[in-house]
């Protein structure tokens, strides 16, 4: 601050040197240039005083003001509601029955014709079995009464010769009327002859049917049936 006192005294002291210069001539009139000096000092000197008065106020203190303060959301309310419960759903089960048992094959077609064991049909030694019709086929039409002699082939298949005098047995006649002669010749096991019957048809109208066997010489059959089936009209 001692700038400004040394200008204060300045001041001061051009003051007093004018206002002597105006006491020593009272009487005389102030130039214009006086006045002009004068009203210039002055505004300086007020001037000079403002300023200081202006430095020297003290300033007002700053307000601190406060920093807003963080504000934080509430937290939000959970609600307490329970979980649903797992719901147990029956699943059924469905189990195969599977039997042990082997299915079959299904038979399709012709079956087979049973074949006779011919073996049960021997007696004694004796045995023989059918191997074909040597005539009149099975469903033959035939006159009412009308005579005719069925043939058929059979073969040996016993273990011992079929004599000259073996015949025919009966095994059903049906009206026939039959009748047959003497085999007439020895037929060794294997080989194979050919006997038959003289029949009589029928004299109603009808189907009809006749079986016979080959039988020994004391009239006991053996071997396969011999039949015969027509129609008379």
């Amino acid at each position: 601050m001692k700038t400004p006192a040394k200008f204060i005294t300045l001041l001061l002291g051009i003051s007093l040197f004018l206002s002597a210069c105006g006491g020593a001539q009272q009487e005389e009139t102030l130039s214009e240039e006086d006045i002009i000096l004068t009203y210039s000092v002055g505004t300086m000197v007020a001037d000079f005083f403002a300023t200081q008065t202006a430095l020297v106020t003290p300033t007002p203190a700053s307000t601190n003001t406060p920093l807003p303060t963080n504000t934080f959301p509430p937290p939000p309310t959970l609600a307490n509601t329970p979980l649903p419960l797992a719901t147990w759903t029956p699943v059924p089960v469905f189990f195969t029955a599977t039997s042990n048992l082997a299915l079959l094959p299904t038979v399709t077609g012709t079956p087979p014709t049973a074949t006779p064991n011919t073996g049960a049909l021997a007696f004694g030694c004796n045995n023989s079995a059918l191997v074909r019709d040597a005539n009149y086929p099975s469903g033959t039409t035939i006159s009412p009464g009308e005579e005719f002699t069925k043939t058929w082939k059979v073969q040996n298949t016993g273990s011992c010769d079929w004599q000259y005098n073996y015949l025919m047995a009966i095994v059903v006649d049906n009206d026939f009327d039959s009748s047959w002669n003497h085999l007439g010749r020895n037929v060794k096991p294997g080989d194979w002859a050919e006997v038959s019957v003289i029949l009589n048809a029928p004299k109603n109208d009808g189907t009809y049917t006749g079986s016979w066997r080959m039988a020994d010489s004391g009239g006991n059959p053996f071997g396969a049936t011999l039949s015969v089936t027509i129609v008379v009209p």
